[in-house]
């Protein structure tokens, strides 16, 4: 199966439905879901197990989109667990720390997006 250009704008919506989950969890509109955080059950770790990996599954920008989408996924866990800890501010100062794994992700698609 050829991953078009619409796959790859899916993908970066995903992600950003990921960020903003995670920020109406973080200011309290909606209550916190574990499977936000597990790559096997969020929507762009689906998309990349499911449609990119037959495909792109050894080459390194699939490898290094895997492990940093771990990575901000790790880190939106550990931004709730401050959040429930009482460390508001903290928490969504913190969200910055995901703009930066986002930045990275947007260059690993379009780099997966080239191989295509």
């Amino acid at each position: 199966m050829e991953l078009t250009n619409l796959d790859f704008q899916q993908a970066r919506i995903k992600q950003v439905l990921f960020k903003s989950r995670l920020r109406s969890v973080l200011y309290g509109v909606r209550e916190p879901d574990p499977s936000l955080f597990s790559l096997a059950e969020n929507p762009l770790g689906m998309w990349l197990q499911n449609t990119v990996k037959p495909k792109y599954g050894t080459s390194m920008p699939y490898q290094r989109l895997e492990q940093e989408l771990q990575r901000m996924l790790r880190t939106g866990q550990q931004l709730v667990q401050q959040y429930q800890r009482g460390q508001l501010e903290e928490s969504r100062a913190g969200l910055e720390q995901l703009d930066h794994h986002a930045t990275i992700i947007e260059d690993l698609l379009q780099e997966l997006e080239q191989l295509g």
